[in-house]
């Protein structure tokens, strides 16, 4: 089987995902890799015509809860606690350098 995958391929990826492998461990990752590749072409290998595609191997069941209107919080008792308040909203510090 011809090697698909290149020590220069595991140093790019490497690089990109900002990863210092030593020489040791580029070549254990190329053929790791490599070996990840054949088991790839073994499943595509297999005649799976007769297997209905799935999403899920065990059925899903959502469980929902009633859905209850419950009261909320007072407005003005909330923005009593804030620490700044302003036009019946929460007064918060710019956080991106914007100023007044």
């Amino acid at each position: 089987m011809p090697e698909r995958i290149t020590p220069a391929a595991v140093v790019k990826v490497a690089k990109l995902a900002r990863l210092d492998l030593g020489p040791d461990e580029i070549d254990r990752m190329t053929v790791q890799l490599e070996g990840v590749l054949e088991h790839f072409a073994d499943i595509d290998a297999l005649d799976l015509a007769a297997v209905t595609p799935m999403t899920q191997p065990y059925p899903l069941q959502n469980v929902f809860r009633d859905d209850v209107v419950v009261e909320g919080l007072d407005r003005a008792e909330v923005l009593a606690e804030a620490p700044l308040a302003e036009d019946g909203r929460f007064r918060v510090p710019p956080i991106i350098g914007i100023t007044e």
